[in-house]
């Protein structure tokens, strides 16, 4: 790319917001992912017996569905970021684009 080209779309308004948007919402969905990977990983660390709790009379301990519980919740905030990519940063691309083509 040239560097006029780069230079045009980095101070795009839309290329800011669209940074700022994606870049936030990146953030704030690792940052919950992570501290429920690492919230698990300390109760097995230093609480065992919590997670060793049998669920009624079966096998099953409380561990299964906690352990359940993360990975789906790791895949909505997965959803949750396409969506949004193919959404409204899909449309806020688009618009950079649009404006850039226009001033060439």
């Amino acid at each position: 790319m040239n560097d006029e080209l780069v230079e045009r779309i980095e101070s795009n308004p839309k290329y800011k917001e669209l940074v700022s948007k994606r870049n936030g919402l990146g953030i704030k969905l690792g940052i919950f992912v992570l501290v429920m990977f690492y919230a698990f990983i300390l109760i097995i660390a230093f609480d065992k017996e919590l997670l060793a709790a049998k669920i009624g009379d079966n096998m099953t301990t409380i561990a299964f569905p906690i352990a359940l519980a993360i990975l789906i919740l790791s895949f909505l905030t997965t959803l949750i970021y396409v969506r949004k990519a193919n959404s409204e940063f899909e449309d806020l691309t688009n618009d950079i684009k649009k404006d850039v083509k226009d001033l060439l």
